[in-house]
């Protein structure tokens, strides 16, 4: 299932993909799989991702 949330917090903070990844220390392409749906992070990935983000692991990466 892609994570529109994570794209849309992302896109919020005008940050790129390359940023973010910069910021959690992994690639472009991991991101852009996480966005699309096709990975799913580690915990602490999604920390990670959360900090940089101002962002809850709910707000971003728990389904409601």
């Amino acid at each position: 299932m892609k994570n529109l949330r994570l794209k849309s917090a992302r896109a919020a903070l005008d940050m790129s993909q390359e940023e973010l990844a910069g910021k959690c220390g992994v690639s472009r392409q991991t991101i852009s799989a996480i966005e699309k749906g096709d990975y799913n992070p580690t915990i602490n990935l999604c920390i990670s991702i959360c900090r940089v983000l101002g962002k809850t692991l709910d707000e971003l990466f728990w389904d409601e």
